[in-house]
């Protein structure tokens, strides 16, 4: 559903993107006027923090702006140019970077990237420097995640590599697709995963569509006939989803207009788009206020903790337009390093569901190494609610405060609170008794958070004398069992919306597939292409829609 702020997007973006300058790679977007309203902790850029301070050098290349600078965070060198990669901490203690690149000194210069290799690097600390170890071998746009199994996957465009231990040797191969009837948007490139709960693995292609794979390995499926970005005008690519404790996460970048977008959901299909800047240029500040005025970011990837809380990410970063970076020129590219603050740890107390006629809301906010809630939550500067209302200022107010053990519980007056039947994850914000950035999410007690994802392909039709038998093959790609639901297949015709008929799907188990047979009373003519509408609904409640045209009768 597109609301107020997201038509607001669109029609800004929109008048922004006629003016693209393909040779720039530059457009100023123009941000919707009610993001100047947004408080401080509403906006994903909010979260970078200073990056630390380290070695200080002005014996290194780079535009003015980059130079000089603490060339001990991420990698960097004058033999190569680096380009994406993310981090996983070994069984040995290290931090793996997995990082591709090429020869400053190639005769195409940046444009040499489609020769990448993948590199192995190491540091002792999560910011660098890292050093390579060896080369994996052939691959651009690294993103390295586990399988069900335990072994590694390292994605690289069009393959990945495999191994069952950091360190042993890699093994190339090739994933396979199911686009299961779907156009898949912008082909398969770019591609960026998270691991589920019960090992399986959820993955979004460049173009914004949803896949699953039951163990990271094994065929992906795509599940979306549509992008899940905003529905705004923008060159979208380098996506990068993670799953914490509570929610999914996805950060896609506008590479023309240099701004990037934050995106949550509840179960990785459907998701949410909230207000601001999720990064731009700028965001590469240190602890002493000196500034890396780096002129792109690209390929961010996030580094987690044991709750999958993102607590840092890195960067491709350029100092000029790609293509002015020569072969042995003063420009090149690197991997940077930025702590996030990661969020407080929250839990909403009250067990029975958040209503108009609420009163109260207790939350917990939990203690962690580094942080006394009893003494570093400036109480009075708390909001909690929905993010439409938190985001703006606006929220619940705390009432009082009680400890429990290491603990603080906050008793919220529930008035504004604005959760209704969507909202799965509530949002505090707020500042610690030192003016930092406090700020959380909760998971509603009373929602179930693992629910069946009932996905349906295109149908067969077969064609009677007075009527169309139709057979539809139904999945259920959800971590749980599915209950009975209703199938009902709509076409346009003309403007006019009919049934063609319907049917009901059998309870289903995780991964367990069904064809649903039925008759349908509409003729089609032998040759022509119709729009058509399958929806999947339980309790009267639509849960699944796939929409297509097709030539029903060849």
């Amino acid at each position: 559903m597109i609301n107020n702020f997201h038509k607001t997007v669109l029609i800004c973006i929109a008048v922004a993107s006629c003016n693209i300058n393909l040779f720039s790679q530059i457009t100023e977007r123009p941000r919707p006027a009610e993001w100047n309203d947004l408080v401080y902790g509403a906006r994903f850029v909010d979260r970078f923090l200073p990056m630390p301070q380290g070695k200080l050098s002005g014996d290194v290349w780079g535009a003015k702006g980059t130079t000089p600078r603490y060339v001990d965070n991420g990698i960097e060198d004058r033999t190569y140019s680096y380009w994406g990669g993310n981090i996983v901490r070994g069984e040995d203690g290290k931090y793996h970077l997995f990082v591709c690149g090429w020869l400053e000194s190639s005769p195409n210069g940046h444009g040499e990237w489609p020769g990448s290799y993948v590199f192995h690097a190491l540091s002792d600390n999560l910011i660098g420097p890292f050093k390579i170890g060896n080369i994996i071998g052939k691959g651009h746009n690294p993103e390295i995640f586990r399988a069900k199994d335990g072994r590694y996957v390292l994605y690289v465009m069009d393959g990945r590599y495999v191994t069952n231990k950091i360190g042993d040797s890699w093994t190339y191969g090739k994933f396979d697709f199911d686009s299961r009837d779907r156009r898949i948007i912008e082909g398969l490139s770019n591609l960026t995963f998270a691991p589920r709960e019960d090992g399986s693995v959820l993955m979004v292609c460049r173009g914004g569509g949803i896949w699953v794979s039951k163990d990271g390995l094994s065929p992906y499926n795509q599940i979306t006939d549509k992008r899940v970005y905003p529905a705004v005008e923008g060159h979208f690519e380098d996506p990068v989803v993670w799953r914490d404790h509570v929610q999914y996460h996805l950060v896609v970048n506008d590479w023309y207009g240099r701004i990037a977008f934050y995106l949550r959901s509840k179960d990785g299909v459907k998701w949410v788009v909230d207000p601001g800047e999720a990064y731009i240029p700028g965001i590469s500040k240190h602890e002493d206020g000196r500034v890396e005025e780096w002129f792109k970011y690209e390929r961010m990837k996030v580094f987690q903790d044991e709750y999958g809380r993102a607590i840092q990410a890195n960067f491709a970063v350029i100092d000029t337009l790609k293509g002015e970076d020569k072969s042995n020129d003063n420009h090149s590219s690197k991997n940077i390093s930025i702590p996030l603050n990661p969020g407080l740890l929250l839990a909403v107390l009250d067990k029975q569901p958040i209503t108009s006629s609420t009163k109260t809301v207790r939350v917990r906010i939990f203690a962690e190494k580094g942080f006394n809630p009893h003494t570093d939550v400036d109480i009075q500067s708390l909001r909690f609610g929905a993010s439409t209302e938190v985001n703006f200022g606006r929220g619940c107010k705390a009432k009082s405060v009680e400890q429990s053990g290491d603990d603080l519980i906050v008793t919220f007056d529930a008035a504004g609170h604005g959760i209704d039947a969507a909202e799965f994850a509530p949002k505090l914000i707020g500042k610690t008794t030192s003016g930092s950035l406090l700020y959380g999410y909760a998971r509603l007690p009373y929602l179930n958070y693992l629910e069946p994802i009932l996905s349906a392909a295109m149908p067969r039709f077969i064609l009677r004398p007075q009527s169309v038998d139709l057979s539809v093959e139904v999945e259920n790609f959800g971590q749980v069992a599915s209950q009975e639901t209703l199938l009902k297949l709509t076409v346009d015709k003309e403007g006019n919306t009919f049934e063609v008929g319907n049917a009901n799907v059998p309870p289903l188990d995780a991964y367990e597939k069904t064809n649903v047979l039925f008759s349908g009373k509409l003729l089609f003519e032998k040759g022509k292409e119709y729009a058509f509408k399958i929806s999947i609904s339980s309790k009267g409640k639509e849960i699944s829609t796939f929409e297509f045209k097709t030539v029903p009768l060849k």
